[in-house]
């Protein structure tokens, strides 16, 4: 049996919720970077240097990149909690299964702190 302790939300509702919410701010920030690329064809450095010096930009990104994380973590933990069971993977699975939830958080929050540190310095 697996326990809800390593989910985001406290339920499944929540974690729809969450993956929902998130996915509509990755589309919104997609939609807008290529819109700027779009509307700039001869962008430089200095222009995109601008363009992420406003604070309204550094939050826009900063929820983007905690979308990303979040979005990411329920996504990898419904996998690999409905995937990688002993009934699946044999004797292993919860073993397989631990593995993966805790690489990939280390990689989701090692991800997290660059991007804050590459927003916000």
């Amino acid at each position: 049996m697996v326990t809800a302790v390593t989910n985001l939300g406290r339920s499944g509702l929540s974690d729809w919720l969450v993956q929902r919410v998130t996915a509509v701010i990755l589309l919104l920030y997609s939609v807008f970077i290529a819109w700027y690329l779009l509307a700039n064809p001869d962008l430089d450095y200095m222009q995109w240097k601008a363009l992420f010096a406003g604070t309204a930009m550094r939050i826009f990104s900063a929820a983007a990149l905690l979308s990303t994380v979040a979005h990411a973590w329920i996504g990898l933990w419904s996998i690999s909690t409905d995937y990688m069971t002993e009934r699946m993977m044999g004797d292993k699975g919860n073993v397989i299964r631990w593995v993966v939830q805790l690489g990939g958080a280390l990689l989701l929050f090692t991800y997290l702190v660059w991007g804050v540190q590459v927003l916000w310095s």
